[in-house]
Parts: C-alpha cells; sequence; structure tokens
C-alpha cells in the first residue's frame, strides 16, 4: 500500500505526472505476488488451505499469515521469512521511476525524506508504514485535530484491511473535508448500543457493480437484486468482524439490517462525521461514518432535481 500512498505524494507535489505514476505502479505490479500464491507456489500451502484461511478471513480480523499459524498450516517461522520479502515493496516504486528516469535515485530519497518530515513521522513509525502496516496509514492520513479521530480509526483500519483481503489489494485512501455526496447507489448499515455507528458505501454504477462482481465472484453485469445483495454482504461481514473487535473490548453492539438507496443526496452532521474516499483498480468510492446516525439525512436526488 505505501507505493501507492508514496506515489500520490510525488504525483501531488508535481515530482511525477500522473502517466509517470501509472506507468511506475504498473511495472511494480509484475513483481507483486499474494502471500497465498507463494505458499502455494513454495508448496507450502495447498490450495484448500488457502481457501480454508480466506474463509475464517470473513469471521476475525487477522492476517493471511497469523491465520495460518494458528490453523497449523505454517510455523511462525515460515510466515516471518515470508514477510521479509514484502517489507521492500516501496523499493519496486523506486526502481520502476529510477529505470524509467522519471527521478534520480537521489531525488526519491530526498522527497522520501521529506514525506516523512511532513508527516512528523518517526523512524519507527515510518518503517511501518513503508512496511504496509494498515493501522499506522490510517493514522497517519487521518487529522489529528478531528474530533472522532480515535473513534474512527480503528474502523477504517479494518475497512481497509477488508477491502485488501476481499476486493482488491491496490488501495489509496485520503480523508476528505466533504459532508454531503452524492450517491448513485448507497449501501448503509446502522450499529448501535454503547458506541452507535452509521456506517455506508457510496459508489457509481461501473464501481458498484466492480465491487459486487468481486464479492460474488462471478461478473455481475446489472444493479439489480444479487448484486445490491453482494455490496451489502460485504459491508454487513466488515461490520460483523468490527463488532467482534468491539466485543473483545468489552463493548457489546448490533447490526440493524442493511439498507440500499439509489440517486441518493446524503448530509452528515459535520462535527462527528468523516468522509474517506477509497481509491483501487477498479476504480473509487466513498465510505462514510457518523457516530450520530439521527442526524444523517438520505434524500432522493430525482426528487431533489424536480424541486429546484
Amino acid at each position: 500500500m505505501f507505493s501507492q500512498y508514496f506515489g500520490h505524494y510525488l504525483l501531488n507535489n508535481g515530482l511525477i505526472t500522473a502517466h509517470q505514476l501509472k506507468h511506475a505502479l504498473d511495472l511494480q505490479k509484475t513483481t507483486h505476488v499474494k502471500f497465498g500464491v507463494i505458499a502455494v507456489d513454495e508448496g507450502l500451502l495447498t490450495s484448500k488451505q488457502v481457501e480454508e484461511i480466506h474463509e475464517k478471513q470473513k469471521q476475525q480480523d487477522k492476517r493471511f499469515g497469523e491465520i495460518a499459524v494458528d490453523l497449523g498450516f505454517l510455523t511462525k517461522e515460515q510466515v516471518d521469512l515470508m514477510l521479509s520479502s514484502q517489507k521492500k515493496k516501496h523499493l519496486y516504486l523506486a526502481q520502476a521511476v529510477v529505470d524509467q528516469n522519471y527521478m534520480t535515485i537521489e531525488e526519491f530519497t530526498n522527497a522520501l525524506n521529506e514525506y516523512k518530515r511532513i508527516h512528523s513521522l518517526s523512524n519507527e513509525k515510518f518503517e511501518a508504514i513503508k512496511s504496509g502496516d494498515i493501522d499506522a496509514i490510517v493514522e497517519s492520513l487521518l487529522h489529528t485535530n478531528h474530533p472522532e479521530k480515535e473513534g474512527y480509526a480503528e474502523y477504517v483500519s479494518l475497512f481497509v484491511k477488508n477491502i485488501v483481503r476481499f476486493i482488491d489489494d491496490e488501495v489509496y485512501v485520503e480523508a476528505s473535508e466533504e459532508k454531503n455526496a452524492d450517491a448513485e447507489w448507497l449501501v448503509s448499515q446502522e450499529i448501535i448500543g454503547e458506541k452507535p455507528l452509521w456506517s455506508a458505501l457510496a459508489a457509481d454504477e461501473k464501481v458498484f457493480l466492480e465491487i459486487a462482481s468481486v464479492f460474488a465472484e462471478e461478473k455481475l453485469t446489472e444493479a439489480d437484486e444479487l448484486a445490491q445483495a453482494s455490496v451489502s454482504e460485504f459491508l454487513n461481514l466488515h461490520n460483523g468482524i468490527f463488532l467482534v473487535n468491539m466485543s473483545n473490548k468489552g463493548t457489546e453492539l448490533e447490526m440493524k439490517p442493511q439498507k440500499v438507496d439509489h440517486d441518493s443526496i446524503v448530509s452528515v452532521h459535520k462535527e462527528n462525521s468523516l468522509c474517506i474516499s477509497i481509491n483501487t483498480s477498479k476504480g473509487k468510492f466513498q465510505l462514510i461514518l457518523s457516530h450520530s446516525p439521527e442526524n444523517v439525512i438520505i434524500s432522493d436526488k430525482r426528487k431533489e432535481n424536480q424541486t429546484v
């Protein structure tokens, strides 16, 4: 994930162009292989064991390697050895931009140091981010002055992990200042209890169908009941794992049924809400959160247009 973040930092600061970033990330893909694929290729796991691990990830917030060890499929030493090769992924981006003469190695190194300075990252935190630590990435992403930072960080980190696990491992997320969102398709779910939370996934139809297709494991071409159910189930699965995490910390919560809205405008209370832009290879969508579900307003965009 760090390559996506740092690549966009280079782009936003005019150090490379959008075309150069896309080309560099495309080159990097040739060296990126998923953990499970590597394990099967090296004869450490069978495809059936990989599937079993993936099913377990739908029930608990654990990394692939952790579950493999829990199930006795791999030793901790085997997992550590495989992980060590993944912790240098940011070097793939460096190699790509230098090989293509987009930047010199000195320019790339200086940009890395500046990125670290701007985000006030300690050496330990910077190493965690470079190695793809999602918790560290999300913590640096959320504004330090956001009144609900702590309350949202755990949820957003888990959401990004579940996008990587079940939808797409090419993810770049950004915090947005927007408090109103146009949603061609909106899938929402309310969590009730001691710490209530309203969560929603807002996407245009193309991205909505991409997410639905990946999660349903079949190509869906219409936003019909099957596609709506697929995206709804992804949000429900994520929230279910979040509730397990909260329960393990002593906070018991419950989920209401998911809701699907079409062509809607979503308005949330500015002070205790958060909007995150989720950029993937499938396209971009929004994750919208609010700790005040009673203040969330979902209106029909078609009706509002008729009254203008």
